[in-house]
């Protein structure tokens, strides 16, 4: 057999994996009787707390050592909404 044969034959195989990977539940958090999926809340979070250090850096005026700021906002949202993902949800 060739190997082009062989790497036509695993693609089914591979299809079918990686629509079981999708299988399970996704965590959800009641809020007010609504259900969010976890990482949304996680998210919307780390967009506050953002805002926060953001806060911070201006009142201690170190706002100007981070730079440039259109890459460490963006950054500083998705740490603290992994971190905040890893500290409820894992």
């Amino acid at each position: 057999m060739s190997s082009r044969w062989r790497q036509f034959r695993a693609c089914p195989i591979f299809a079918l994996a990686l629509t079981c990977a999708g299988c399970r539940h996704a965590p959800s958090v009641d809020v007010i009787g609504s259900f969010f999926p976890a990482w949304m809340l996680c998210l919307l979070l780390g967009v506050a707390l953002a805002f926060l250090v953001r806060y911070l850096l201006l009142r201690f005026r170190l706002e100007s050592e981070a730079s440039p700021l259109a890459l460490f906002y963006p950054c500083v949202v998705i740490l603290l909404a992994c971190l905040l993902w890893l500290v409820f949800f894992r």
